[in-house]
């Protein structure tokens, strides 16, 4: 399990927005108390009344003059601001006001949290023509959605404003809500990715995942969900507190620049069951549906890359080889994508790599965001390697011919026990080949 601030990959002082449905105003302010600071909570929309008193203090503001004579010495741990009450609810800040909140917030570095829209404690909901409003300031928006609600009817008991769903889910009302139709709402640029400010991080959270129906569902829509979203949140509120599942993309990173001296010649086109230890390695990668696969050449790079011609992954040539295998992990972490949130390192003398262990590496990083995720295997370490992206800068001071386990003090090692000693095998030498290809056989 872990907590959403973390699941969120938040720094100290974020500025970001909550919209949609299925437990929204609870993830916000159970989000709130994870800062060790004062945190300023208020919304574009409004609030209702009984909501604030999950506030340690309520200010009701007119005007940016009120946020500009404000002291830090004024707030509370957790202090929501909001404009004048009307009935059962209290009212938004205006657009000046929360201007002058956000800068207020950057003077005395406080996190921001606003949400941006209602949905009258529903499920689900699709945005209205006027909603849900997300200021410009803000670096991150959380899309909710109440998994309650499928395979319920299309109604106004489950959706918020039903019309509009159905148009963007292509369902009809009162059919059954599908995970698809969760999936095109929240990827539809009307539906859960309206109004997001450009430049800011997106994140999906499914909350009320409270059955094992309910996760297996939440886990197809969430990896569905990884082409519009930087990253999917699995929870259930109701019963805990801490995430369920994180889901990010994940790269593979195969290193194959070496020279293979003690071999005599090149590990990278060794045979194995027909085709070169590369191509089997990129293939396994492949298979196992890693978001990004990337192959760092080097040594008889020309036919190393051969071997991969065909595949969909990315090729970075390291011409500094020579120098060691920290130049490759360095090259193959400079080639991934920001949004990468961990590097699977895979060796290229490991080609009876079953996918199921890379499976069970993600699985166990998608649980816990641990910084390193490894195999156990007799007691012993083995490859392939999960690192998460917040040691991707421990990287940078590697040099000579060290790879990722120079890095293993600086982080506690989550080791996933593995039952199949044959993956230990390192093919440095022609008799750790034959002894791997009578163990295939």
């Amino acid at each position: 399990m872990i907590r959403l601030r973390r699941a969120l990959r938040l720094g100290a002082s974020p500025q970001l927005a909550f919209v949609g449905a299925g437990g929204k105003t609870s993830a916000l302010f159970l989000l709130a108390r994870q800062f060790d600071k004062p945190v300023l909570v208020t919304t574009s929309t409004h609030f209702a009344v009984d909501q604030l008193v999950q506030a340690d203090k309520h200010l009701t503001i007119q005007n940016p003059a009120e946020i500009k004579a404000l002291k830090a010495s004024d707030l509370s741990p957790l202090t929501v601001f909001t404009g004048a009450a009307m009935g059962d609810r209290v009212n938004e800040l205006d657009a000046p006001t929360l201007e002058a909140l956000s800068q207020f917030a950057g003077r005395h570095d406080l996190p921001l949290l606003v949400e941006a829209d209602g949905a009258r404690r529903l499920a689900l909901k699709a945005p209205a023509k006027h909603e849900p409003v997300i200021p410009e300031f803000v670096d991150t928006v959380i899309v909710v959605a109440g998994l309650s609600a499928l395979g319920k009817p299309l109604t106004e008991e489950f959706v918020h404003r039903t019309e509009i769903f159905a148009k963007l889910s292509s369902l009809e009302i009162k059919a059954s809500i599908t995970p698809d139709a969760i999936v095109n709402v929240l990827s539809h640029p009307q539906g859960g990715l309206k109004n997001i400010p450009v430049g800011a991080r997106q994140i999906a959270l499914l909350n009320q995942v409270d059955t094992p129906d309910l996760e297996a569902a939440a886990g197809g829509i969430a990896k569905k969900l990884l082409a519009a979203y930087d990253s999917t949140l699995v929870a259930a509120f109701q019963s805990s507190a801490e995430i369920k599942t994180v889901y990010e993309p994940v790269a593979a990173i195969i290193l194959a620049a070496g020279g293979s001296e003690r071999l005599g010649k090149s590990k990278q086109m060794l045979e194995w069951k027909g085709k070169p230890f590369v191509r089997q390695a990129a293939e396994t990668a492949l298979a196992a549906e890693l978001d990004t696969v990337i192959v760092v050449t080097g040594s008889d790079a020309e036919m190393t890359e051969a071997a991969l011609q065909g595949l969909n992954l990315q090729i970075v040539r390291n011409e500094k080889w020579q120098t060691g295998q920290s130049s490759s992990v360095k090259a193959g972490l400079a080639a991934l994508a920001s949004s990468i949130g961990a590097a699977l390192f895979m060796v290229v003398d490991q080609p009876q790599l079953p996918i199921a262990l890379i499976n069970a590496l993600r699985a166990e990083h998608a649980a816990t965001l641990a910084p390193i995720v490894a195999p156990l295997v007799d007691g012993h370490r083995s490859n392939p390697v999960l690192f998460d992206r917040r040691t991707f800068a421990d990287f940078a001071s590697l040099e000579g011919d060290v790879g990722g386990r120079a890095i293993f003090p600086k982080h506690q090692v989550t080791w996933v026990p593995w039952l199949d000693p044959s993956i230990s095998i390192d093919v440095d030498t022609p008799e750790d080949y034959d002894r791997l290809l009578r163990q295939a056989s």
